[in-house]
């Protein structure tokens, strides 16, 4: 299984002076702020279950060193990270901004990843305080901490070997269904590991998946893994966040990497998932970082080639900037889903609904989730379906599905309803 080289930096463990817990400048180079991170370590409460932590960094990373490549070779070599990070999403507090559709999603046409119907977790780390380690997760192993990377929040898995995070889950195994789908953003720098969804079966055996230039699997019954089609030269690919999503069906597995479906797993034998974890090898110097990480129960809705006779379809997979109507890239296998149904069924027309969670104030809800049905419909009608055959209506948190007092419940809120007219 091919791993992805880090070379760290050897840090010391002497601290000078103890003072309060402080809030980080904004920066938006990954390995500057986890550098910052193991100087800076006496400065924080990361989280009272996290122990010894970057006081034993000295020991911790010396395995670094020597880490092996695919071929078994010992790599040394770390180099400073290129490329520009992409801007992510802000939320601004000043409201919504209007729809900029048709979003240019030329690259995601053939896109076919549709996400589950009900989320059974998601964190975009937008209630978490900078410097910190995140509230819904646990720390099982090594060092993590929440910072900005363009000023946006994201996870930073910074030692470790291996480091391991976990979704806070009301039970901490059992709760993966038969079927699921799994979503983060990870932004990559050279030198660094790539991130690795680190699952654990039924019959308590290890399972892992790791995306990056290659993704591949490990302790499977049969390993495997497939290159990256994308532009994988270092000014392209580092220092940039690429959505990695993947899906369970069944005995089958579908790995994406942004708009490329990379890996599938016709058989999966014993693979009954209990619980998964994120994790890898974190280094100071050259962080794991993601952002926005999903599960959610099904996914890959069979409605494609049928006639459509249901009141309505319920998607998750529709996604959008924080506080904005832009939609996101990876929306594009729900709405490729949408476009196959109205082609189809050519007598079919729906209206467009769109849901908020509770967060915000109702008015300024209500127009968020117009102004987001809005470039829905636009974004449709860019794909060749006539706008005769659309209309939209915003309902704000009028009608939530689940409780908006969980995190989970306020991913299920926010959604966007195509209802047959």
């Amino acid at each position: 299984m091919k791993k992805c080289p880090a070379k760290a930096a050897l840090l010391t463990a002497t601290l000078m002076i103890v003072v309060p817990t402080f809030i980080r400048a904004q920066v938006t180079d990954p390995k500057q702020v986890a550098a910052q991170n193991a100087s800076d370590h006496a400065n924080n409460d990361v989280n009272n279950s996290i122990d010894n932590g970057l006081n034993k960094t000295e020991n911790g990373i010396k395995g670094l060193f020597k880490k092996k490549n695919k071929n078994g070779k010992t790599d040394t070599t770390a180099k400073a990270a290129t490329g520009s990070p992409a801007t992510g999403p802000t939320a601004t507090g000043a409201g919504p901004t209007a729809p900029t559709g048709p979003v240019s999603l030329t690259a995601y046409a053939n896109y076919d990843f549709v996400p589950g119907e009900q989320v059974v977790f998601e964190d975009h780390f937008t209630d978490d305080q900078d410097g910190e380690f995140p509230a819904h997760w646990h720390l099982d192993k090594g060092q993590a901490i929440i910072n900005k990377v363009a000023g946006d929040p994201a996870f930073f898995l910074t030692q470790g070997n291996y480091v391991r995070v976990a979704p806070r889950m009301k039970t901490e195994k059992d709760y993966l269904p038969e079927n699921f789908t799994v979503e983060f953003d990870f932004f990559p720098t050279e030198g660094a590991y790539m991130p690795m969804l680190l699952f654990t079966t039924d019959k308590d055996e290890g399972r892992d998946i790791q995306f990056g230039k290659e993704v591949s699997t490990g302790y499977f019954k049969s390993d495997f893994s497939a290159d990256y089609p994308g532009d994988k030269s270092d000014e392209h690919y580092f220092g940039r966040w690429h959505h990695a999503a993947m899906i369970k069906k069944g005995d089958q597995i579908k790995c994406y990497e942004d708009q490329y479906r990379v890996l599938v797993i016709p058989e999966c034998v014993d693979c009954k998932m209990s619980y998964v974890e994120v994790g890898g090898i974190g280094d100071a110097e050259h962080p794991i970082v993601f952002r926005n990480f999903r599960i959610a129960e099904g996914g890959n809705m069979n409605l494609i080639g049928q006639k459509f006779t249901d009141a309505k379809i319920v998607t998750h997979g529709i996604n959008f900037d924080v506080d904005k109507a832009t939609i996101k890239p990876e929306s594009m296998g729900t709405l490729n889903m949408i476009v196959n149904v109205m082609k189809t069924n050519p007598d079919l027309k729906f209206e467009i609904d769109g849901h908020t969670d509770n967060t915000g104030t109702a008015e300024h809800n209500l127009g968020l989730s117009q102004q987001r049905a809005d470039a829905v419909k636009t974004q449709l009608i860019a794909m060749g379906i006539d706008a005769g055959r659309l209309s939209t209506k915003g309902f704000g948190d009028t009608k939530p599905l689940s409780d908006n007092n969980t995190q989970e419940g306020k991913a299920n809120n926010r959604r966007v309803e195509f209802v047959k007219k």
